[in-house]
C-alpha cells in the first residue's frame, strides 16, 4: 500500500497545477480528498489491467503434443493345472513258442492223413499261433518254410510263453487218403534156400493188409513170387512172423520166396503191390526196387 500512495501523490500534484493555470477565472475548488483520488485512479489502473489481461489469446496446446489417457492394464490370468494321466504299463505277454524232443514232421492238417509239408527237429524252436480244439496239435509258423504255417503234433512238444490266448483254428478238411509206401532192401537170409527181405514204409493215408511180391534175378531171369494177406518175415530157420495190417506212418519186413540158389551179389529187381483188402483187392499201389544183395 505505501508503494501505491507514493506514485499517486505527484500526479494529484500535476493535475491540481494544470487545472489553475488553464482555468485562472475559476474559483478554486475545495481540495479533494487524497484518500478518494488515490482509491479512483487505483480503480482506472485496474481496469486498464483487466482489459489487457481479457485480450491476451488463451496459448493453444500443440497438436502434436501427446494426450495421456488412464489405460487399464489387461488382467494377469493364472495358469490353470492340467493332470495328465500316467499309463500304467504291464508286463508284454510272451510270444509262445515249441519245441520238441523227437524231430516232428509239420502237416497242412492235425493227422498223418495230411500232407507233410516241414518238419521240427530238436534244438530248433518255432512260433505258436494257434491250436486245434482238443489240444493235441499246435498251429505254428513253418519252420521249414518261414512264410507259411503248418500242424505240429504235440506228443513230443514243449510250449513256452502265453498259450491261454492262443485261438481254437478250425483244421482243414481232411483229404481223401491217398495210398503210398516206401520199399527198401532188408537183407539176404538162408535156411532151405535163399530170399531177401524187403523193408516196408507206409506214408500214405491208408492201411494194407494184403502183398503180391516179385523178385527177378537180372543176372539170370528167373523169378520167384509170393501172395500174401498179411505181412510174413521169414528169420533164418528160426520161424517167421506175420502182423496183419500195415497202417500209415509203420513199418513192416517182409519176405520174398526162396531162390533155390544163392543170390548173392546178383542184379535183383523185387514189384511190389500192397491192397487195403484181402487177396491183393481194394485200392492197390505198385513200386520197384532194384537193388544188389
Amino acid at each position: 500500500m505505501l508503494k501505491h500512495r507514493t506514485i499517486l501523490l505527484p500526479v494529484t500534484v500535476l493535475l491540481a497545477v494544470s487545472l489553475a493555470c488553464v482555468v485562472p477565472s475559476v474559483a478554486i475548488a475545495p481540495t479533494p480528498d487524497a484518500g478518494a483520488m488515490e482509491t479512483t485512479v487505483a480503480q482506472m489502473i485496474s481496469a486498464a489491467l483487466t482489459q489487457t489481461a481479457q485480450s491476451v489469446p488463451p496459448t493453444a496446446i500443440p497438436t502434436d503434443t501427446p494426450v495421456f489417457t488412464n489405460t487399464p492394464e489387461p488382467p494377469t490370468f493364472t495358469p490353470t493345472v492340467t493332470l495328465t494321466f500316467t499309463p500304467v504299463f504291464t508286463s508284454t505277454p510272451v510270444i509262445p513258442l515249441i519245441g520238441v524232443s523227437v524231430a516232428t514232421n509239420c502237416r497242412v492238417g492235425p493227422g498223418r492223413v495230411y500232407d507233410r509239408v516241414g518238419a521240427l527237429l530238436v534244438g530248433q524252436v518255432a512260433e505258436v499261433v494257434g491250436r486245434n480244439n482238443a489240444g493235441n496239435y499246435w498251429y505254428i509258423r513253418n519252420p521249414s518254410r518261414n512264410t507259411d504255417y503248418c500242424w505240429l503234433w504235440g506228443e513230443y512238444a514243449t510250449v513256452s510263453g502265453n498259450v491261454a490266448a492262443l485261438p481254437i483254428y478250425t483244421p482243414p478238411p481232411t483229404p481223401t487218403p491217398m495210398p503210398d509206401f516206401d520199399p527198401d532192401y532188408g537183407g539176404l537170409e538162408t535156411c532151405s534156400g535163399w530170399w531177401v527181405d524187403i523193408d516196408l514204409y507206409n506214408n500214405g493215408g491208408i492201411s494194407f493188409r494184403s502183398v503180391a511180391l516179385t523178385v527177378r534175378d537180372l543176372d539170370t531171369d528167373i523169378s520167384v513170387t509170393t501172395y500174401t494177406d498179411g505181412f510174413v518175415d521169414y528169420d533164418g530157420c528160426a520161424g517167421s512172423e506175420t502182423r496183419d495190417n500195415l497202417h500209415p506212418g509203420g513199418t513192416r519186413t517182409v519176405s520174398s520166396a526162396a531162390f533155390n540158389y544163392d543170390v548173392n551179389n546178383h542184379d535183383l529187381r523185387a514189384t511190389i503191390t500192397l491192397c487195403s483188402n484181402l487177396d491183393q483187392n481194394g485200392t492197390c499201389v505198385t513200386k520197384v526196387l532194384e537193388f544188389e544183395p
